[in-house]
């Protein structure tokens, strides 16, 4: 099996009632980019990446695009399809840039799944569940609008809650987190998450002021330094998000004891393959983790609960997806969806997802 077409797509998802609100950035759409690939006896395999914007991170729509763009001439022709060997290909012909690369190692994973008859999840070491636990998350807002949330979640069956902090006077964070915790209880696991938006100063205030609350404190500072800095400092499990950029970030942050566990973005870490390899480091050092994406639609929400299927579960914090904040879905019949807290596990080969390109504009590029 070879690769014989390639096609990229730009794409808007309007979030609903938005904006959501965190620390550094304000969501109003998503301009997410699918990765469409077409194999010499005819499999199809979907592909997505979506970077909130180069405010949350050094990643954004064009520059997926552009990059991918660089890549695909290297992929035509490919032949031997596995996951290891397309991502060195995608290596000689650009350096970094793992949030594009993740969108073709998505789709060369549902490909081999449509043309092996298995599902992703089994292809990454297989399913302990069908049901995968999800969690909420909050945009930044006011102590009782959150309560609201939290209480409303809690009763929807989501078992943690992620709250949005940072951006604004920390008094407010440490009254959002009381309001929340007197509202919740231990009805739910809480992390806060602060997205880079504390000071060093601002994480050791909050840590103080609510150390009787049970919660994890998620990427509260900007850089691994001033983490570093603070972790003794702190009465919380500290987790990284944003600084977990690649495979050797996370083996340093492990080896320095500087975090307690991880909020992982799937495309962020370079794909499914490279999420896989998080996987097995968590698990052999016992670190909790959740397994998200930052943004998108069906095929990137198909991708995180399939690797979420596999982790395990004493170790899963939970799959986010922005399904809830988005109107519609890629596949009608078959999008992903939350029940009760939790994902069901696509049914059916592959990523379980057949898109409607009917939905997509014109490709911006296509090769083959």
């Amino acid at each position: 099996m070879k690769i014989a077409e390639i096609h990229i797509y730009d794409h808007e998802l309007p979030v609903k009632n938005g904006p959501f609100v965190m620390a550094k950035a304000l969501v109003h759409s998503l301009n997410t980019t699918i990765v469409k690939l077409v194999s010499d006896n005819g499999l199809v395999g979907w592909g997505e990446t979506c970077p909130v914007g180069p405010t949350y991170a050094p990643s954004h729509g064009a520059g997926a695009r552009a990059a991918l763009c660089e890549i695909a001439p290297g992929l035509l022709g490919a032949s031997g399809l596995t996951p290891l060997s397309v991502r060195r290909v995608m290596d000689e012909r650009l350096n970094g840039h793992r949030y594009a690369k993740a969108a073709v190692d998505i789709a060369i994973y549902d490909l081999l799944g449509k043309h092996t008859g298995m599902r992703v999840a089994d292809l990454l070491g297989g399913a302990v569940t069908e049901s995968v636990p999800s969690y909420y998350s909050s945009g930044v807002g006011s102590p009782e609008e959150i309560a609201r949330i939290a209480a409303d979640k809690m009763a929807e069956g989501f078992l943690r809650m992620q709250v949005k902090v940072g951006g604004r006077p920390v008094e407010m964070d440490i009254e959002v987190i009381h309001r929340v915790w007197e509202t919740v209880g231990k009805g739910m696991r809480l992390a806060v998450d602060a997205n880079r938006g504390w000071t060093a100063r601002d994480a050791i205030l909050v840590s103080q002021a609510c150390r009787d609350i049970p919660f994890v404190i998620e990427q509260p500072c900007n850089t691994i330094e001033e983490m570093v800095a603070v972790r003794p400092q702190l009465n919380h499990p500290v987790y990284a998000d944003e600084s977990g950029v690649d495979i050797n970030t996370v083996l340093r942050l492990i080896e320095q004891r500087v975090v307690d566990g991880f909020g992982m973005k799937v495309t962020r870490i370079g794909g499914l393959h490279a999420m896989a390899t998080f996987r097995d480091i968590c698990e052999a050092r016992s670190l909790p983790h959740t397994c998200d994406d930052a943004w998108g639609g069906d095929i990137i929400a198909a991708a995180c609960t399939h690797i979420g299927a596999t982790i395990k579960p004493n170790l899963l914090e939970g799959v986010w997806l922005a399904q809830p904040f988005i109107e519609g879905h890629y596949d009608s019949e078959n999008g992903i969806r939350i029940v009760d807290g939790h994902i069901p596990l696509p049914l059916g080969p592959g990523l379980g997802i057949r898109p409607d390109e009917s939905l997509f504009a014109q490709p911006i590029a296509s090769y083959g």
